[in-house]
Formats: structure tokens, C-alpha cells, sequence
């Protein structure tokens, strides 16, 4: 799986937590999770479980406190699926 078709899977995960659309559509890998796309600690933990069933990973708490914005998700997904 290349980059952009990970990145298209990650947006479809966290489209239903996004609180800011404009940013959502404006996504980048710079996008944060929190200040950008509004998105509550909470709801990143269910993006974290739903990105490790997606991809058949798993994601441990080191990654999991890494992964705040776009970039760091699609680097820990893309280091965990070729583990």
C-alpha cells in the first residue's frame, strides 16, 4: 500500500471525530489531531483502535504518544505494517 492510498483509509477513519471540516479538507501531514482538526483525546484513543483494526497493526503506547498529527500516523502505520 503506497502513501496516498494509506492517507485516503486514515481520513475515512477520522472523518466521523473531526470537529473542524475546513482543516479536514485542508489536511495535511503537518494537520494536528487536536489543535487542528478539534478532534478530544478521547475520541484519538478510538482512532487509534480503529487504525490498528483498519490495518491489522498493533500500536503501542511509545507510538500511540507519538502519533499527533497526520505524518506521525502514516510513518507508525507504515513502519507497523512492514514489521
Amino acid at each position: 500500500m503506497n502513501r496516498e492510498e494509506t492517507t485516503t483509509r486514515l481520513k475515512s477513519i477520522i472523518k466521523p471525530y473531526v470537529r473542524n471540516e475546513e482543516a479536514f479538507h485542508n489536511l495535511t501531514e503537518k494537520t494536528d489531531f487536536i489543535n487542528d482538526l478539534q478532534i478530544n483525546s478521547a475520541n484519538l484513543v478510538d482512532i487509534i483502535l480503529d487504525i490498528e483494526e483498519a490495518f491489522d497493526i498493533v500500536i503501542d503506547n511509545e507510538a500511540m504518544e507519538r502519533m499527533l498529527n497526520v505524518g506521525a500516523a502514516l510513518e507508525i502505520i507504515d513502519a507497523k505494517t512492514k514489521a
